[in-house]
């Protein structure tokens, strides 16, 4: 009888040890920020987000054949100048918007490289949104939402052509086009969100604040 009781006991003790232990893991995985996630680069090789702890992230989604992919240029400028200081630029290309990134990985590189010198890598062409999205973009979605456009011509545009195709748009944390860039602090916390329409100077003294 005393065995049994005990054994009951042990038993019990044991369930709430464990249940201890999964509940002191939520948060500790939750504290690692984005560095719980990987990226996968254009030859197929994981990097886990853990390889940029202590360095401030640019994640940005690309395409080569978007009104905005001038935007590459102030990029790398940014990049060679800040990378010493512990600044680096996860370019993700996504072909979800307008079908704007249609070549290869290897195309999408050499295009980049060609026509702005760009010295960071790009990563394999993935999604952002939708059934297929990145985990790592789920996350700097749950993070840092849609906030709006911003003011001025570029933002009137893209408000209206949003709105043609959902007029609910806004309400959700979904990624709206291309170059959307969340920048990430030295402890893995997404601390800003810019849409495409964001100046690039605004971006650049962000990521300056943090360095």
């Amino acid at each position: 009888m005393w065995y049994a009781i005990n054994k009951r006991g042990l038993a019990a003790c044991v369930g709430a040890m464990l249940l201890g232990l999964v509940w002191l893991a939520v948060p500790a995985f939750a504290a690692q920020g984005v560095y719980g996630y990987s990226v996968t680069a254009a030859d197929g090789k994981e990097i886990p987000l853990s390889d940029y702890e202590g360095k401030v992230l640019l994640i940005i989604n690309t395409a080569t054949e978007c009104g905005f992919t001038p935007q590459y240029a102030p990029l790398e400028e940014m990049y060679e100048k800040y990378r010493d200081r512990g600044f680096e630029i996860i370019d993700i290309p996504c072909n979800q918007f307008g079908g704007q990134a249609p070549g290869t990985d290897e195309e999408i590189h050499n295009f980049c490289a060609l026509n702005y010198a760009t010295q960071f890598p790009q990563m394999r062409k993935s999604d952002v949104n939708g059934e297929n999205e990145l985990p790592l973009y789920t996350y700097l979605k749950s993070q840092k939402g849609f906030a709006g456009f911003g003011e001025g011509k570029m933002a009137g545009l893209m408000d209206a052509m949003m709105k043609k195709r959902d007029p609910n748009y806004a309400n959700t944390s979904d990624i709206k086009w291309n170059f959307t860039k969340f920048v990430v602090n030295r402890e893995g916390e997404v601390v800003a969100r810019f849409e495409p329409t964001a100046d690039m100077a605004g971006v650049e003294r962000c990521v300056v604040s943090l360095l």
